[in-house]
């Protein structure tokens, strides 16, 4: 039986090194283990809205812990909702079959 489990229990095997050492939380002042790799590209402007600051790498990646991923993950869930098309079913005409 495989059950599907959240993704914050999956076992992150991306974030271990080979050493067998995990991957620290980049925002400055935590020392967590990370349990989310995001597009530093993607994240930042989420990041600096949530008031955190990271430190940047050389794989643009930015390693988040669990407390840090909720807060950041809840500014862009709010960014996301007021940046959505507002009424696009509207104008859409309503669907009619075609008598034959």
């Amino acid at each position: 039986m495989n059950l599907k489990l959240p993704k914050e229990l999956h076992d992150r095997r991306d974030l271990d090194s080979k050493i067998g050492k995990t991957k620290k939380c980049t925002i400055k002042g935590c020392k967590k283990t990370a349990i989310r790799s995001v597009s530093e590209n993607k994240w930042k402007d989420y990041i600096e809205k949530a008031g955190f600051s990271f430190i940047e790498n050389r794989a643009k990646k930015v390693y988040i812990c669990r407390d840090h991923y909720k807060e950041v993950k809840k500014v862009k869930q709010k960014e996301e909702k007021f940046s959505q098309k507002k009424g696009f079913l509207n104008d859409a005409l309503p669907y009619r079959r075609m008598g034959f």
